[in-house]
């Protein structure tokens, strides 16, 4: 398997320089280029066509969230895996809206910080465990309404995907969806393409989320 390609965006030189080391450490990852605010990061994406770009929130001129939001019109779309010292629920569920498949505090050990980036190239999600606690805290709090209208979204599914989102929703990634529901990984990875179109949803996050509010894994 070729190297991941990343890029940094950070508006600290220093943080820049320390995720560039790290990454690189990893053996598997390639950082192509950095970038210090949100402008800069779409020009050298556009440039560069990272598979990942490791994306800090508070920055000048244009600040993370926008930038994913742009990252997301490019013909070549990277993935984004949101770095950041703050784990404000609003900065969450706006990375996530903007198309965002991970979001990691600085905090996390460089070894997920490596990992995150592998998953993210896979198409899996990544979420810091504070922040998806968190996240699924809020989403799926007991609601008739939300259920209901959840219940609704997924009838447009056949029976094997209802089961794939379970899956999801559990926070598996395709090798162990492949091996829990007897498929092959690329059976898998279809699958949860289809489901994500089917229900007009941009990441794995959001499908984790409406299956707990479905109530598919009660």
């Amino acid at each position: 398997m070729s190297a991941v390609r990343t890029l940094v965006v950070d508006d600290e030189w220093m943080v820049r320089s320390m995720l560039r080391t790290i990454l690189e450490a990893a053996g598997d990852i390639t950082v192509v280029g950095e970038a210090g605010d949100g402008l800069a990061a779409v020009e050298q994406a556009r440039a560069l066509r990272p598979d990942v770009v490791l994306m800090d929130i508070r920055m000048p001129r244009c600040d993370g969230i926008a930038a994913t939001e742009r990252l997301g019109r490019l013909e070549h779309r990277p993935r984004v895996v949101v770095l950041t010292t703050f784990d404000l629920d609003e900065y969450v569920h706006a990375a996530l809206r903007n198309g965002a498949v991970g979001f990691l505090l600085k905090d996390a050990p460089a070894a997920d910080m490596a990992a995150a980036v592998r998953h993210a190239a896979r198409g899996d999600a990544v979420l810091s465990p504070r922040v998806t606690r968190r996240l699924l805290s809020a989403f799926t709090a007991p609601d008739p309404g939300r259920r209901s209208e959840a219940e609704r979204r997924l009838a447009v599914l056949t029976g094997k995907e209802r089961e794939v989102l379970a899956a999801i929703g559990s926070g598996a990634s395709n090798s162990e969806i492949a091996q829990r529901l007897h498929m092959s990984e690329a059976t898998a990875k279809t699958h949860v393409s289809r489901i994500l179109a089917k229900l007009d949803i941009a990441n794995r996050v959001q499908a984790a989320v409406l299956a707990h509010q479905a109530g598919l894994l009660d």
